[in-house]
């Protein structure tokens, strides 16, 4: 301290002064001493959290290496192909349910044939939204080969023939009941075919909201199978 604050200072001010000093001066050395391991912390952090690709159904999930972007996946021709053939075959499973009222009076298949109706109907309209809200058609471009028909080019895995159908239309009580029940099954069975092919697509089946429909497809409808499979032993 200067010899000019010697004379001109108090000893009382003196003391305070050299004391705000020697704070001034540790407080200073504990920030520098802070730094390095505040930068140090900050370099240890990663630069960003571990991407995870989710897995297909049954299969677990894995995780990407740290080089890949996280940009959104783009939509793949099977996404699209995939969202068309469900609202037709959606579409026949409605068609089969409604025959249910007037066809039976088994309660527990009219109680059944109702929650895959409202189910099946909610869906095809997520599906036809999803579709509409990337610019796609909601039916599917069917290209007839040479010597196939109108009715052979609808049909996707396990959709029921024109043929199945009509029999389904004129069977009554118990006959109706098993008829409906292996057809659902031969139906719901499709379904778990074209999600398998889906995830099976190079590519495909990224979209999010796609996945957790697909997903939730392959769930239920084996739940409804092992239900339906039920009801057929218990009729037998």
């Amino acid at each position: 301290m200067s010899g000019y604050l010697h004379r001109k200072l108090k000893p009382e001010a003196l003391a305070k002064a050299a004391a705000g000093f020697l704070a001034l001066l540790m407080a200073s050395a504990t920030i520098s001493g802070l730094l390095p391991v505040a930068a140090q912390a900050q370099q240890a952090q990663p630069d960003s959290a571990p991407l995870v690709q989710p897995g297909a159904p049954g299969a677990p999930s894995r995780t990407l290496p740290p080089n890949t972007t996280s940009s959104a996946p783009g939509l793949s021709q099977a996404d699209v192909e995939f969202m068309q053939g469900m609202v037709m075959h959606h579409s026949q499973a409605v068609e089969m349910t409604a025959l249910i009222p007037s066809h039976t009076q088994n309660e527990e298949l009219r109680s059944l044939g109702k929650r895959i109706s409202l189910s099946q109907t909610d869906e095809m309209k997520f599906m036809r939204s999803w579709l509409v809200a990337r610019g796609e058609p909601t039916t599917m471009k069917m290209d007839p080969m040479p010597g196939m028909d109108m009715a052979g080019m609808a049909l996707m895995p396990g959709m029921l023939t024109p043929q199945q159908m009509e029999a389904l239309r004129h069977a009554m009580g118990a006959e109706f009941d098993h008829l409906f029940l292996t057809g659902m099954i031969q139906h719901h069975g499709g379904a778990l075919v074209m999600v398998k092919d889906l995830f099976d697509s190079s590519g495909a089946g990224q979209d999010a909201d796609l996945f957790e429909f697909a997903t939730d497809v392959d769930n239920t409808q084996r739940a409804e199978i092992r239900i339906m499979q039920e009801m057929l032993k218990e009729n037998e």
